[in-house]
C-alpha cells in the first residue's frame, strides 16, 4: 500500500465518521481508528492512525509528548487575561483555520527559514500557510480565505490532531 493512498484512507475515516478500519496485508497491517463522540473519552476529538510492521513505530510516543502541552493548558488564566465570556466575543467575528490532519505542525519551510506567515501578515485563499509533517510526509497546508492572521494557535513543531485550530484569521 502506497503512503497516499494511506493519507486518503486517513482522511476518508476523518470525512466519513467511520469509527474504525483494519487493513491487513502479508507484509503489513493497518488499524485507523476515529472517535467523533466528544463526551466519551475527553472534552478534544481524538483521532489516531496506526501503521503496525514489526519494531518499526511504537505509536505511545504521542501521548506522552503531548503531556508538557496539556499541563499548560491546565493552568489557570491570570487576572489581566479576559474572561472565557470576553474572549469569546473577540474571537467570533473571527475565522478558525483548522488542521486538515494527523501531524507535526510547522510555521517555517526550514529551521533556519523565515516562518510561512506572522500574527498581522495578510493571506489570501492558496498561499501555504504551514506544513504539516504526517509519517514522513511534508504537506504544505494552503488557505482556503484570505483575510489577515490575528493570532497563531498552535507552537511549532508540536503534534497537531485532525481539526485543531491553528490559526484566527480575520476575514474583513
Amino acid at each position: 500500500m502506497k503512503l497516499t493512498e494511506i493519507q486518503d484512507l486517513i482522511k476518508f475515516v476523518a470525512r466519513s465518521g467511520v469509527t474504525e478500519v483494519e487493513i491487513e496485508q502479508a507484509n503489513f497491517k493497518i488499524t485507523i481508528k476515529s472517535e467523533s463522540d466528544k463526551k466519551k473519552k475527553g472534552s478534544q476529538q481524538q483521532q489516531e492512525a496506526y501503521l503496525q510492521q514489526p519494531m518499526q513505530m511504537m505509536p505511545q510516543m504521542m501521548p506522552q509528548q503531548m503531556q508538557p502541552v496539556q499541563q499548560m493548558q491546565q493552568q489557570a488564566p491570570s487576572a489581566a487575561e479576559p474572561t472565557k465570556d470576553q474572549k469569546a466575543e473577540d474571537e467570533s467575528k473571527y475565522i478558525t483555520v483548522k488542521s486538515p490532519m494527523i501531524g507535526t505542525f510547522y510555521r517555517s519551510p526550514g529551521p533556519d527559514k523565515d516562518p510561512f506567515l506572522s500574527v498581522g501578515d495578510d493571506i489570501k485563499e492558496g498561499k501555504v500557510i504551514c506544513i504539516i509533517e504526517a509519517m514522513k510526509l511534508f504537506n504544505e497546508i494552503e488557505a482556503e480565505i484570505s483575510g489577515k492572521i490575528v493570532k497563531v494557535l498552535a507552537e511549532d513543531a508540536s503534534p497537531v490532531e485532525y481539526d485543531q485550530p491553528l490559526f484566527l484569521v480575520d476575514p474583513s
